[in-house]
């Protein structure tokens, strides 16, 4: 049994977590490119980037909702039901990505202004927006299909689909930014605009692969323009409180965005560099995670709850070792990244303590990751996520932080320290949740 579900697991989560790891690549290339070019720029990407990072956050609680009813009807191969899902979550997803574009094309400098009162950073930020922006509804359409074909255990391909956007991007960011070849030196533009290729790059392969290679389901365009009003009422049942609770835990991580990026642009560009180091220690952790909501669910969905019980206790296991290994990562290579990224002394000595922080942090998240998004999702538990994020992170972390940061005036560290303290919170609340058994339902129709 063991051997099985290792097997099982291992073919899900490599992929997954090469996929992450390239996602992580792309957002180091362009950290280490920026950083080169000033701390200013750096700062102005990393917060412009603030919009996308919310906008993907809502597509991962559409996807991760609809997962719910995907995983558990691929147990019943109900393909039919699949497919109807699928349409229903692509125009939604659409929908909301081009309202995104348009607000974010349209009031640049506001968005920008919530998240620095720095001059520069604000202007270097409304020059990376006004291209960024365009990329949101082809990105959209390339995050939604393949995160929900994981659902019927199709991974491999958001790896080829990601490792050749990797290149892309790294060799546009490079001959773009740095003005290689005979290219004009751009800039912030120039990753912008190696974003903009690179995500083309995505959407072309996935079309690709949705039409001629993806025999076992298809988006179907009557099902995106003309939802089934039984599954759609399903789909905003388990995917709505998700969606909410992906819109709460985003604007929570970008209101700590905010909060740092008042700190000054030392602090911004810091959080930057930790932030990236975080998501390299998580790559294999997230991947637990939706390896845990698709066996999970499948298991359910088969009507096999003692099973779906007993690799919940496996998965728990698997969290809590690769955290740690997570975190011990981010210690060993905290020495190199402050030296290769040579910044001033107030930035690496931010760098120095923040990615301390990270190291400890990563570690409530790989439990929490696997035990909310995992396993609770799995079997349709979706609104205690939103109530446990609303309870350790706006009236926890962000609250005492803004008074932390503005009204006690406290250092820039213990700011930092309080705002990275939401998963700590967590952990008993989800564990709690978890030895209740109340996620071990079948949602099926």
């Amino acid at each position: 049994m063991d051997h099985n579900f290792y097997k099982k697991v291992f073919a899900l989560v490599l992929p997954m977590a090469i996929q992450n790891l390239i996602n992580v690549g792309v957002m180091a290339a362009d950290v280490i490119m920026l950083g080169r070019v000033g701390e200013t720029v750096l700062s102005g990407a990393s917060l412009g980037g603030q919009a996308y990072f919310i906008l993907s956050l809502i597509l991962f609680g559409t996807t991760s909702g609809a997962s719910v009813l995907l995983a558990q009807y691929w147990g019943k191969q109900d393909l039919v039901a699949i497919e109807k899902i699928i349409g229903i979550a692509m125009q939604f997803a659409m929908v909301l990505s081009i309202v995104f574009a348009i607000l974010t094309f349209m009031i640049p400098e506001l968005i920008m202004s919530i998240f620095s009162s720095e001059p520069e950073v604000i202007a270097e930020g409304v020059k990376y927006l006004r291209i960024i922006a365009i990329t949101y509804p082809i990105s959209s359409f390339t995050m939604v299909y393949l995160n929900l074909i994981k659902s019927i255990e199709k991974v491999i391909v958001s790896t080829i689909v990601y490792a050749c956007s990797l290149m892309v991007n790294i060799a546009a960011n490079a001959v773009l930014i740095f003005g290689l070849f005979g290219f004009p030196a751009m800039g912030i533009r120039g990753a912008a605009i190696g974003t903009l290729i690179a995500r083309v790059v995505e959407i072309l392969i996935t079309l690709i692969y949705a039409h001629f290679v993806n025999k076992t389901v298809k988006v179907r365009v009557a099902y995106c323009l003309k939802p089934d009003p039984v599954f759609l009422k399903d789909f905003f049942h388990y995917s709505g409180p998700v969606i909410v609770n992906e819109i709460f835990w985003g604007v929570g991580y970008s209101a700590n965005a905010a909060i740092v990026g008042h700190l000054g642009s030392s602090a911004v560009a810091a959080n930057s560099v930790a932030h990236v180091t975080r998501q390299l220690a998580t790559v294999i952790v997230f991947g637990i995670g939706n390896a845990t909501a698709i066996m999970l669910g499948k298991a359910i969905g088969e009507k096999k709850e003692a099973l779906a019980e007993e690799y919940s206790r496996k998965f728990i296991k698997l969290a809590l070792i690769f955290g740690a290994i997570g975190g011990m990562i981010i210690l060993l290579v905290r020495p190199f990244v402050i030296k290769g990224l040579d910044f001033s002394g107030t930035t690496a000595d931010y760098m120095n303590s923040f990615m301390f922080m990270m190291s400890y942090y990563v570690i409530g998240q790989a439990f929490n990751t696997v035990c909310i998004v995992g396993i609770l999702r799995a079997g349709g538990d979706t609104k205690f996520g939103l109530v446990i994020d609303i309870v350790s992170m706006w009236f926890g972390s962000i609250l005492i932080g803004y008074l932390a940061a503005f009204v006690f005036k406290l250092p820039v560290k213990v700011v930092y320290f309080i705002l990275l303290s939401d998963e700590l919170i967590k952990i008993p609340l989800s564990l709690w949740r978890y030895r209740q058994k109340k996620w071990l339902m079948n949602v099926t129709r």
